[in-house]
């Protein structure tokens, strides 16, 4: 066992796991961050979503020993008071979730659009989203979500 400490949510918090465990198993069982999902285990569905200075990552294939340079992850938890951020109160509104499974990399990869587009076309918003996938299929919800959020945002500037 190795010892890690790691700039999580603005928190340094300190895991003691094997080496090469990833990340996600790190968040999930070892800090009690549940909100990050397992999907498929192979980078692929983007239900581990979070973001690593910024960018959106998958966190099922990260080893958490990539992370002892102070890194700032954040994860669904860490991303607003409450579930108060603009992305999030869009998607409630435009009542986006149906199972809710995905939802919490869903919402992560839309933050990190709008975080470097915050006017995105739909076809923009359809290519950034890509590679999230939704079992149940609400992908035009989640697309409206977006495009709720981003018009939130930039009238808000």
């Amino acid at each position: 066992m190795a010892k890690y400490r790691l700039n999580i949510n603005t928190k340094k918090l300190d895991v003691e796991v094997d080496e090469g465990t990833s990340l996600l198993w790190v968040l999930r069982e070892h800090l009690g961050l549940t909100g990050t999902k397992f999907g498929c285990g192979i980078s692929q569905c983007g239900a581990c979503t979070i973001h690593v200075d910024g960018q959106p990552m998958r966190s099922c294939l990260l080893p958490v020993d990539d992370f002892v340079n102070g890194q700032k992850i954040t994860t669904i938890e860490g991303l607003s008071e409450g579930g108060n951020h603009p992305v999030q109160k869009a998607w409630i509104e435009a009542q986006a979730p149906q199972c809710g499974y995905c939802q919490s990399g869903q919402i992560m990869q839309a933050v990190a659009l709008l975080e470097e587009n915050p006017n995105p076309t739909r076809e923009e918003i359809k290519v950034y989203m890509n590679g999230n996938l939704c079992r149940c299929g609400t992908y035009m919800r989640i697309l409206d979500a977006i495009e709720l959020a981003s018009k939130n945002i930039t009238e808000s500037v």
